[in-house]
C-alpha cells in the first residue's frame, strides 16, 4: 500500500459517511429506487423559487435523464405527468425501476430505456419537460447532451437542469465509502481509485460499485469514469453557446452563512453546492 492510501485510509476512519442508497440498500432498509422515490421532492426543490411542480410536469410528456433507479421518474409521474421515460446507460437500474413502477400503479405511466442521453433515438420534439436532476456532471459529452435535449423539447418546452459542481465538498461522487470532504482535492486520482476499490472490498455489493465508477483506458490505466469533472466555469462556457435560451440560473451556497464567500471569484467553486439552470426551446 503506498502511503498517501494509507493516509486517506486512516483519515476516513475519521468521518461518517453521508447517507447514501447504495448503503442505505445493503442495509435492508430501502431499496436504491424507493429511495430516489422518496426524496422526489429534493430533487426539484432548487426549481420551486421560479417554478411550480405543476408548471414541470403536469400533464406534460416529461425525459428524465440520468434517472438512476427511476424513483425520481416515478415521483415525476405521481405530480400528474402524462407519461415520463427515465434514461440511463446502466441496464441493471430497469428491473428495479419497473417493479417499483408497478407497486406504485405507476406502470402505465413510465418507461425506463437504457441508452445514450447524447443519441438517444427518440422522435423530435417528444416531450414538454426535460430534467437532467445530478445528471449534468456525469455525461461524458455535456455538449452534446445539451443537444439532444434541444432536439427532443417541443417549442416552449423547459429544460432543468440541477448539479453540484466538481469541487463540492463530495464532488467526487465516492461518499458511498468516502466520507472525507474535498477529498478530491487533497488526494491523486490513482490514491482515490486506490483507496475507494479497497474500501469495496469490504461490502457485499462492491465489485459492481467500482465497475460504476472506474474505468480502464486503452493504456489499461484506471481512472474515474463515473465523473466529468464539471465546474461551474466549465458550465458558465457550455450555458452561453446552448442551442436552448437560459431563463433562468442561480448559484446555492453551500449554508446560508457563506452565501457573500461564493459569490467570490476565490470561494465560488468551493462553496456553491448546486448549479440550477432552465433552458427554454
Amino acid at each position: 500500500m503506498r502511503p498517501a492510501e494509507g493516509l486517506l485510509l486512516a483519515l476516513n476512519r475519521l468521518f461518517k459517511l453521508p447517507v447514501h442508497p447504495f448503503n442505505l440498500q445493503n442495509d435492508g432498509e430501502k431499496t436504491y429506487a424507493m429511495w430516489q422515490f422518496e426524496r422526489g421532492r429534493d430533487t426539484v426543490q432548487f426549481f420551486l423559487e421560479r417554478y411550480s411542480e405543476g408548471d414541470m410536469f403536469r400533464d406534460k410528456a416529461v425525459l428524465d435523464v440520468g434517472c438512476g433507479a427511476g424513483g425520481k421518474s416515478l415521483y415525476y409521474a405521481a405530480q400528474g405527468a402524462r407519461h415520463v421515460t427515465g434514461l440511463d446507460v446502466v441496464a441493471d437500474y430497469g428491473p428495479q425501476a419497473e417493479e417499483l413502477a408497478r407497486r406504485l400503479d405507476l406502470g402505465e405511466r413510465f418507461t425506463f430505456l437504457c441508452r445514450d442521453a447524447a443519441d438517444t433515438g427518440l422522435p423530435a420534439e417528444s416531450f414538454d419537460t426535460v430534467i437532467m436532476n445530478d445528471a449534468m456532471e456525469h455525461v461524458a459529452d455535456p455538449e452534446a447532451v445539451l443537444g439532444e435535449c434541444a432536439r427532443l423539447l417541443r417549442p416552449g418546452g423547459r429544460l432543468f437542469v440541477n448539479f453540484p459542481p466538481y469541487y463540492h465538498p463530495y464532488g467526487a461522487h465516492m461518499s458511498d465509502r468516502i466520507g472525507i470532504p474535498w477529498v478530491h482535492a487533497f488526494f491523486s486520482e490513482r490514491t482515490l481509485i486506490a483507496a475507494y476499490e479497497r474500501l469495496c472490498r469490504q461490502v457485499p455489493d462492491g465489485a459492481d460499485r467500482v465497475r460504476l465508477r472506474i474505468a480502464a483506458g486503452p493504456d489499461g490505466a484506471e481512472h474515474i469514469a463515473y465523473i466529468n469533472r464539471m465546474t461551474l466555469r466549465r458550465f458558465d462556457a457550455i450555458r452561453a453557446n446552448a442551442p436552448l435560451r437560459a431563463e433562468y440560473y442561480r448559484e446555492v451556497p453551500l449554508r446560508p452563512f457563506l452565501a457573500w464567500a461564493a459569490r467570490r471569484r476565490w470561494g465560488r467553486e468551493w462553496l456553491v453546492k448546486m448549479a440550477v439552470c432552465v433552458f427554454v426551446k
